[in-house]
């Protein structure tokens, strides 16, 4: 395969893409949740392929100090927080530090979570499969955020799907998950968007857009 057929036309490609690797799941009654902004066009092609419901649940990073792009944690709904421990002591983080950033994160994850939700609750997924989606993993610190937020709404099954991502993101991530889909697994990953031909910044506004495209009747 050329590295020019390797590339993603933009994340509605992908998610078709993807939707594809994951059809075994449409008769589990599945339910793709979105990390926005970038995971919601992915899921929103996974959501009308399967027939299933498009939610978001937003994860937020924790940025180190002086470089807020490198991820040495996040936080997700319900309280969730991971750190990268050795990370965190390697550099001397200090906790208040820590605590700071993670409330100044977990108030935007709650902003989010009203502008994209508002006081829609999310469905009950007792018997039913979580399928995570993402337009790709790099660090995977707020995938992995995510994960744990809705391995606590106690789904049958929880999957998590990405076009592309980092090996070592994959095998940190798999044993959180009962299944792991990533089409692209590069070993020279450097950034999510290289793997996109279109890897325009997706807005407020689409992401609505787009659920609220999700949460109409289909067209017979």
């Amino acid at each position: 395969m050329s590295g020019a057929e390797m590339l993603f036309e933009d994340r509605r490609e992908a998610g078709r893409r993807l939707a594809e690797r994951l059809q075994s799941y449409a008769n589990e009654r599945p339910v793709v949740f979105a990390l926005p902004r970038g995971g919601v066009p992915v899921g929103a092609e996974v959501s009308r392929s399967l027939g299933a419901p498009l939610e978001v649940i937003v994860a937020r990073k924790i940025g180190a100090p002086g470089q807020p792009e490198f991820g040495i944690g996040a936080v997700a709904p319900g309280g969730v927080r991971i750190l990268n421990e050795r990370v965190v002591r390697a550099l001397g983080i200090p906790g208040d530090y820590l605590d700071q950033v993670s409330a100044r994160e977990s108030e935007e994850v709650e902003r989010r979570l009203r502008l994209f939700r508002g006081d829609h609750p999310y469905p009950n997924l007792e018997q039913r499969t979580a399928i995570l989606v993402d337009d790709g993993l790099a660090t995977g610190v707020t995938a992995r955020a995510a994960l744990l937020a809705l391995r606590r709404l106690n789904p049958r099954r929880l999957v998590l799907a990405v076009p592309v991502c980092a090996p070592s993101s994959a095998e940190l991530l798999r044993p959180e998950t009962n299944d792991l889909i990533c089409l692209l697994m590069p070993d020279d990953l450097e950034a999510v968007g290289l793997w996109y031909r279109n890897f325009e910044q997706v807005p407020d506004e689409e992401v609505m857009r787009l659920l609220d495209e999700a949460q109409r009747p289909a067209e017979p």
